[in-house]
C-alpha cells in the first residue's frame, strides 16, 4: 500500500503543474496581464506559507546575517521573479503544452550548471559520462525542434466554452506562428536556466540558513515585493489589478496556494520515501497531463514538432538520470569497499547536486 501511495503522489504532483501551465495559459488567454498574474500568485504563496513558517521554525530560526539576507533577495530577483516573469511572457508567445514539454529540461540544465561550479563530476571516458552528455545534447535537439519544426496539426475533441468563448476565430488565436514560436520557447528555456541556477545556488545558500520553510517563505515575500515593483512600473491601468470570480481569481489561488502550499509537502514526502530521481524520472508526465486537456479545455493545437521535440527532451532527460543513477550506485559500492579508508570519506563529502523535477516557486 505504501508504494502505491508514492506513486499516486507522484501523478499529483505532476498533474498540479500540468494545471499550472494550463490555467495560466488560461488566465492570459482571458486578457490577464502576465507581471500582475506572477505578483498575485507571489502573495498568495506568501500569505499561505507564512503562517507555517512562523508556527514550525520561527523559535528555532537561524541568526540571519546582512551577507546571507542580500544572497537571499539576490537569489529571489534572478530564481524566482525574473524567472517567472520570463515564464509568463513565454507562455504568452508559445503554448501551455510547449512550456510543459521544455519543462524536461530543467534537470538536465540543473546538472550542467552544478557541472560548470564545479559541484558535480563528469567522467568523459565511463558509460555514464557518455550518458550525461548524450542527454544534454539530445535536451538541446529537443528544444530546437519545438522551436523550429511544427509539421502536422491534430486536432482533439474541444470544449473551449469551459474557458471562454467557443469561437473558431478564438482557436486560431492560440495557435502560435513560427516567429511567436521561436520567441517563446525561447523565453521560457531561459526560464528553466533561471530556475535551474536557483536550484543550484540555493544548496550553497541553505548552508548558512538551514531552516527550509522559513527560507522559501523569505524568498516568496522577498520576490513579492520585487513582482509588485515591476508590475506596477508597467501595468498602472487599476482595471487591469481586478480579479473578481472567474479563472484569473482561480489561476491566482491555484499557483499560489495549490502549487506552492502542496506540492512543496509532497515533493518533500516522495524525495524522503524514492529519493529525487525517483521524482525527477516522472517529471515528462507534466507533458502528457499538459498536452491532453490543453488541447480539450483551451483548444490547443498539437502538432507533430511538439511531439517529436517533447519525446526528444524525455530522452535526453531519461539519459542523464540513467548516468547519474548508475555513477551514484559505483560511488556506493566503492565507498562499501574501501570503509575505514580516506578515499570513502572523500566520496561523503562531495555530494553532487540532486536534478530534480520541478521544485517549488
Amino acid at each position: 500500500m505504501g508504494e502505491k501511495k508514492t506513486y499516486l503522489a507522484v501523478l499529483l504532483v505532476q498533474s498540479i503543474y500540468g494545471g499550472m501551465f494550463m490555467l495560466s495559459k488560461a488566465a492570459f488567454n482571458g486578457g490577464m496581464n502576465n507581471y500582475v498574474f506572477v505578483f498575485y500568485r507571489q502573495a498568495a504563496a506568501t500569505l499561505f506559507l507564512a503562517p507555517f513558517a512562523f508556527y514550525f521554525e520561527w523559535k528555532n530560526r537561524p541568526p540571519l546575517s546582512f551577507g546571507t539576507f542580500c544572497k537571499i533577495f539576490f537569489l529571489s530577483l534572478f530564481g524566482i521573479s525574473l524567472c517567472l516573469d520570463i515564464f509568463g511572457i513565454g507562455i504568452v508567445y508559445a503554448s501551455a503544452t510547449l512550456a510543459a514539454a521544455i519543462s524536461n529540461c530543467l534537470p538536465v540544465i540543473t546538472f550542467f550548471l552544478a557541472l560548470l561550479l564545479r559541484m558535480e563530476k563528469l567522467k568523459l571516458r565511463s558509460v555514464s559520462g557518455i550518458a550525461k552528455i548524450a542527454g544534454i545534447v539530445a535536451c538541446l535537439a529537443g528544444a530546437a525542434i519545438l522551436a523550429l519544426y511544427k509539421g502536422p496539426h491534430f486536432n482533439l475533441l474541444c470544449l473551449h466554452h469551459v474557458f471562454g468563448s467557443h469561437s473558431s476565430q478564438a482557436i486560431i488565436s492560440h495557435v502560435p506562428s513560427n516567429e511567436t514560436r521561436i520567441k517563446g520557447c525561447f523565453l521560457l528555456f531561459v526560464s528553466n536556466f533561471l530556475w535551474g541556477l536557483w536550484l543550484v545556488v540555493q544548496v550553497r545558500v541553505l548552508k548558512n540558513y538551514p531552516s527550509k520553510l522559513l527560507f522559501i517563505t523569505l524568498q516568496c515575500f522577498l520576490s513579492t515585493i520585487q513582482l509588485f515593483a515591476i508590475a506596477i512600473s508597467i501595468e498602472r491601468d487599476p482595471h487591469e489589478w481586478e480579479l473578481g470570480w472567474n479563472v484569473r481569481l482561480v489561476a491566482v489561488a491555484y499557483c499560489g496556494i495549490v502549487v506552492t502550499g502542496v506540492t512543496f509537502y509532497l515533493q518533500a514526502w516522495i524525495i524522503e520515501k524514492k529519493g529525487p530521481v525517483f521524482l525527477a524520472m516522472s517529471t515528462p508526465f507534466i507533458l502528457v497531463f499538459t498536452m491532453f486537456f490543453s488541447a480539450i479545455l483551451l483548444c490547443e493545437i498539437i502538432t507533430l514538432g511538439s511531439v517529436l521535440g517533447g519525446l526528444v527532451l524525455v530522452g535526453g532527460l531519461y539519459s542523464v538520470l540513467w548516468g547519474k543513477s548508475k555513477e551514484e550506485k559505483m560511488n556506493g559500492e566503492n565507498c562499501l569497499k574501501a570503509v575505514g579508508d580516506k578515499e570513502c570519506s572523500e566520496l561523503e563529502q562531495v555530494k553532487p547536486v540532486e536534478t530534480k523535477g520541478p521544485l517549488l516557486v
